[in-house]
């Protein structure tokens, strides 16, 4: 039987656990509108092209194939919050690839101090130094996948089927079946009496379970979109008694750093639509340079995304949501380059605002926030 976290614990990652410790990944609700509350709202997401692998990839952290050195770095990490937050202190980038078999990611963390504690599958792997990779395959913001590595090659991975802020729960005991996590560490691991350069994490992440939640339920195609964010997790540390030993300002809710590649706008990494934007290339990596077009219906999605929020505030403040599209003061919502024309249905419950898109279709989002297109 399949076990769920309970939703409840998305109230327990601000309080401070044993030891003083808090828990970042879980943690953030929005509130009010978001183009009020969150800068990066309004920020276009990252892009990346994945381009496609000339040949096998052998998954042993080094990085040292000729088509990982042919793949772009991502843009370098940023802290989660986004434009005003400070720099990371450390970069952090990542690579990825594709063949018929598998989605492959690179990352490379700079790190003085490489270490970690944690060895059982499916703990919760960012009470250590970690490495995530989020993955959101049909860009509804439900059912997406979460997967983690520290610098031991423990992994955690789960599935969510919506955001804990809508209330979802996360299958813990979902796996990527057949996944290869490994990790190369430039320096000494646990050892405080060195300085390191840090360590690289490579994951192969087979089709065969991605195309869980997938368009069509099948490995992606050249063009195709998905949505897609990685974070880091880095904790302070000090040297007790020559180990490592976590150096936590108990007065923060979070202590910990989280430095992402494209940005959230809070300490939340259950955003999915602050995620990156990910195109498959057809072209072997190396032989082309592919652009990744932005599809007409993004900046909709948006509009009907800042609408969601101010319901979730309207539902907060009234105990219900609001009737009418003046309630939400919905008119202030402009699209640049088209007409921004929604319409609201609610219940006492529920809602679904809808508003035509691209190309004869339309665009609904939904209470729980789930975004979607019909017409295509």
């Amino acid at each position: 039987m399949r076990r769920f976290l309970l939703t409840t614990i998305v109230g327990v990652f601000v309080l401070v656990l044993a030891g003083g410790e808090s828990v970042s990944a879980l943690v953030g609700r929005p509130s009010g509108d978001a183009a009020n509350n969150n800068p990066e709202s309004e920020a276009p997401p990252r892009t990346y092209a994945i381009y496609r692998a000339s040949g096998p990839i052998a998954v042993d952290g080094r990085l040292d194939e000729r088509d990982w050195a042919a793949a772009p770095w991502t843009a370098d990490f940023v802290d989660i919050r986004g434009r005003d937050a400070p720099t990371p202190r450390f970069r952090t980038r990542a690579k990825m690839l594709w063949d018929d078999e598998a989605l492959y990611v690179a990352a490379s963390l700079e790190e003085p101090d490489v270490w970690g504690t944690l060895t059982q599958r499916d703990t919760v792997v960012y009470y250590d130094d970690d490495f995530e990779v989020f993955i959101d395959p049909n860009g509804t913001t439900h059912n997406y996948y979460e997967v983690e590595v520290n610098a031991l090659e423990t992994v955690w991975d789960l599935m969510l089927l919506k955001p804990y802020r809508d209330g979802g729960p996360a299958v813990d005991a979902w796996d990527v079946r057949g996944i290869d996590a490994a990790v190369h560490v430039q320096g000494t691991l646990n050892d405080p009496s060195d300085t390191d350069d840090g360590w690289t994490v490579e994951i192969k992440l087979p089709w065969s379970s991605l195309e869980e939640a997938a368009p069509g339920g099948r490995p992606p195609q050249a063009g195709e979109q998905w949505r897609l964010n990685f974070s880091r997790v880095d904790w302070p540390l000090a040297v007790k008694n020559g180990t490592y030993e976590k150096d936590l300002d108990t007065t923060k809710a979070h202590p910990e750093h989280n430095w992402v590649w494209s940005p959230q706008g809070a300490i939340d990494m259950h955003r999915p639509e602050h995620w990156g934007i990910v195109q498959f290339a057809g072209a072997e990596v190396g032989t082309a340079t592919v652009s990744v077009d932005e599809r007409p219906n993004r900046r909709v999605k948006a509009a009907l995304r800042r609408l969601y929020h101010r319901q979730r505030a309207h539902h907060e403040a009234h105990g219900t949501y609001a009737g009418s599209l003046s309630a939400l003061n919905a008119s202030n919502v402009q699209l640049p380059e088209r007409d921004f024309a929604p319409t609201l249905r609610t219940t006492q419950t529920m809602y679904e605002i809808a508003a035509p898109g691209a190309e004869g279709t339309t665009v609904h989002i939904r209470q729980d926030g789930k975004v979607w297109v019909t017409g295509e």
